[in-house]
């Protein structure tokens, strides 16, 4: 008989096994789904289930590149215990290298890639469910693919980031992608930075300035607003920070002096924008005995 994603995609949410292993338990049980919930249970493969829902808000960037092409992966786990697990790190590496191959950015994709050790990622990744016992998940993908300098840099398997340069060379591009690592930078250019966020800034500026500065002549503020802003601005972008490497000078200065220029970049950290759960068991129980 046929089987239907949508029955494969409620079978995963109601058990958190993988994809392949819920087509073939509704195949094997002619495809009732309580039948193939069973099945998946005695197969230990539906150990999943009570996980997926956790929080997995910890975890590690992994990195893999040839050449011009690398690729960064986020693989979220529960616990930073179990981030650091050897069985986690060789997870999240031979993600990245299937990634790296497979091409895309595509997370759902990504699961039927194989993976050197065999099998899927899927597969990989539920199998490491049932060993670690937390939730485990492949958030997001990010690539770069060709360019003149593509550097690639991981901090501590919590921050990663591509950046590819046109000019310049290995040791400037590693260079900002350390820079990137450590400053964060949301924008490139000043040109990158959105007039609502410019804007947002002038009018805060002005509400922090004293009655008798307001008053001064339009010219007067204006440059004096023009300052500050510009100082902002500089914070938010790349080019306008102070190299990390050789704070005399900002990016800018030190990438013309190289005669290259940005093209792109992306940095990840674990779990940001995962909003956490953090348990207050003292709390709890006193608010259980009412004393909170």
């Amino acid at each position: 008989m046929t089987i239907s994603a949508s029955q494969v995609k409620e079978l995963r949410e109601r058990t958190g096994a993988g994809m392949m292993e819920c087509k073939k338990a509704l195949a094997e049980n002619g495809g009732d789904m309580d039948a193939a919930i069973e099945w998946l249970r005695k197969q230990g493969l539906a150990k999943a289930d009570k996980k997926a829902g956790r929080i997995a808000a910890e975890g590690r960037i992994a990195l893999a590149q040839e050449g011009s092409r690398a690729v960064l992966v986020e693989i979220n786990s529960e616990t930073d215990f179990v981030a650091k697990d050897a069985n986690f790190v060789a997870f999240a590496e031979a993600v990245a290298a299937a990634a790296l191959a497979a091409g895309g950015t595509d997370v759902e994709a990504l699961r039927s890639a194989g993976v050197a050790t065999g099998g899927t990622v899927e597969e990989a990744r539920s199998a490491l469910v049932n060993k670690v016992g937390e939730n485990v998940q492949v958030r997001r993908i990010a690539r770069i693919d060709a360019g003149d300098n593509v550097a690639a840099y991981v901090h501590g398997g919590r921050i990663g980031v591509l950046v590819e340069l046109k000019g310049g060379d290995a040791e400037l591009a590693r260079g900002l992608a350390m820079h990137i690592a450590a400053m964060n930078p949301p924008y490139v250019k000043a040109a990158d930075v959105p007039a609502d966020f410019v804007a947002k800034e002038k009018e805060i500026e002005l509400a922090k300035m004293s009655d008798k500065d307001r008053a001064k002549p339009a010219e007067i503020l204006e440059k004096i607003i023009g300052g500050k802003i510009a100082k902002i601005v500089n914070e938010v972008t790349l080019y306008g920070q102070p190299y990390v490497l050789d704070t005399n000078q900002n990016v800018e200065a030190v990438l013309k002096a190289a005669g290259a220029e940005v093209v792109q970049f992306t940095r990840l950290a674990v779990g940001e924008g995962i909003e956490k759960v953090v348990e207050d068991y003292a709390a709890e129980v006193m608010k259980q005995a009412g004393l909170a």
